[in-house]
């Protein structure tokens, strides 16, 4: 028995020997993809024997749960050395997402440097520019060379993360001067100061406590590829690169798109998020939107009498529920993205509310138009005999369409404005939360119209 062991272990063994000589001129990310197929175990033995710089790319990628699994599986000293050469940012955020006791363990285990780098990185709350920087970036004092710049970057190159720009520090209290461009200094001559190639323009910086969608626009409206984190005192504290921003907009994207089907956003992917945890995600909302779907049966009971007395009226209560739930749902999108994007503010909320006034008048008689057209359609063709009175009741129809539609157009658009103002996510207002707050406004508008309507004919 323990021959067979032995065997089934030296084969492994092999195997990932194999597997990692095959690997190893891959791409880190089609590594870490082929590395996820595979169990831990024999996943951390194919990266135990990938080349040193190859394990190093493929635990920065940004796969945390992968790299975890990886690391867990690892001992603690190989785990420990991988982690010392992986870039700070990323053990962070290996860190953030780690379980204990596994976590304090291999922490502990870190250099005092190592420790204390990290320590000042998760200090910084989750989703600011501090919690996304990397403090691997390249810095000279202004009073160096082109050539001397040029110089101390190969020296340094191994120790940085990415090399987009240099930023250029007074040399006596170390503020930020200048940013310059790795482009700008390979063009330039060496015996320049590095201060005559930098643009006259102060640098675009960010504040450690900015929020990342704001870093996000940053770096897209300035065009750059990395933008400097500093302190009050212009200190420079690290750097966030474009490509942990394009992950931080993936994951806000993510998040935000579970928000608008009418959930709390997962903190695993699908496959992964255990049954308990995915049901405790979806059924708070459910169970808010369920209570809230009450309100249409009791609305409904409130009517009662004027749904003995004009049954015809019922046929037409999903066509006028899910019409003012779509505007609403429409306008909640819109109005929502336009705010993630800065292109409107909280003060705008009165020129949203001039726009979606007649745009709902629009569209309401858009399908008020539709809904008497079909009706007239049917009643004429002989497809249904909605009695003496039908004119009547397409005109409810009608008239009711354009109420709903554009009283949901109104509190779909103002929804995220109350949101923003009290603190919350605006993403918070889900297209389903909408439809259900407009289901059960629209049946007491369509019931007080045909009351008005039909008053002295059917009801």
């Amino acid at each position: 028995m323990e021959e067979r062991t032995e065997d089934r272990r030296d084969d492994e063994v092999v195997d990932a020997a194999a597997l990692a000589a095959e690997l190893a001129e891959e791409h880190p990310a089609d590594i870490a993809e082929a590395l996820d197929d595979e169990d831990p175990e024999v996943a951390s033995a194919v990266l135990a024997s990938l080349p040193r710089e190859r394990q190093v790319e493929v635990l920065d990628l940004p796969d945390v749960d992968l790299s975890i699994d990886l690391i867990e599986a690892l001992p603690v000293e190989e785990a420990v050395r991988l982690l010392s050469d992986m870039s700070a940012d990323r053990v962070a955020d290996l860190f953030r997402w780690m379980e204990e006791p596994g976590r304090s363990h291999l922490f502990a285990r870190l250099p005092p440097d190592t420790q204390a780098e990290l320590n000042r990185l998760l200090s910084w709350p989750e989703h600011t520019a501090g919690s996304l920087m990397t403090t691997e970036f390249v810095t000279v004092p202004s009073t160096w060379t082109v050539g001397e710049t040029l110089r101390h970057i190969r020296e340094i190159e191994r120790t940085r993360e990415t090399i987009y720009a240099i930023y250029v520090l007074d040399p006596i209290d170390h503020r930020l001067l200048k940013a310059v461009t790795l482009r700008r200094l390979i063009i330039g001559e060496p015996g320049q100061p590095i201060l005559s190639i930098a643009p006259t323009h102060d640098p675009i910086t960010a504040d450690p406590m900015m929020d990342r969608e704001d870093v996000a626009r940053l770096i897209s409206k300035y065009d750059l590829l990395a933008v400097p984190v500093v302190d009050e005192k212009e200190h420079v504290l690290g750097i966030v690169t474009v490509d942990d921003m394009i992950d931080a907009i993936i994951e806000e994207g993510t998040e935000d798109a579970q928000k608008f089907g009418g959930m709390e956003a997962l903190d695993e992917p699908y496959m992964e998020i255990g049954f308990f945890d995915m049901l405790k995600k979806r059924a708070g909302w459910l169970c808010v939107l369920f209570l809230g779907e009450m309100a249409t049966a009791s609305a409904m009971q409130h009517f009662e009498d004027e749904l003995e007395r004009a049954i015809v009226l019922t046929l037409f209560i999903p066509l006028i529920m899910s019409s003012g739930g779509n505007s609403g749902s429409q306008a909640t999108s819109l109005i929502i993205r336009a705010l993630a994007l800065h292109e409107i503010k909280l003060g705008d909320w009165w020129r949203v509310a001039l726009r979606e006034l007649p745009s709902g008048l629009v569209l309401g008689a858009i399908l008020g138009t539709l809904g008497v057209t079909r009706i007239t359609v049917w009643q004429l063709a002989g497809f249904h005999d909605y009695g003496e009175h039908w004119m009547l009741v397409a005109a409810t129809v009608g008239a009711a369409l354009i109420a709903i539609v554009t009283f949901g157009s109104m509190i779909g658009s103002m929804l995220p404005f109350v949101l923003r103002r009290l603190g919350f996510d605006p993403a918070s207002a889900s297209a389903p939360f909408v439809a259900t707050f407009v289901d059960v406004t629209g049946l007491v508008i369509y019931f007080s119209v045909a009351l008005m309507i039909l008053h002295g004919t059917l009801l």
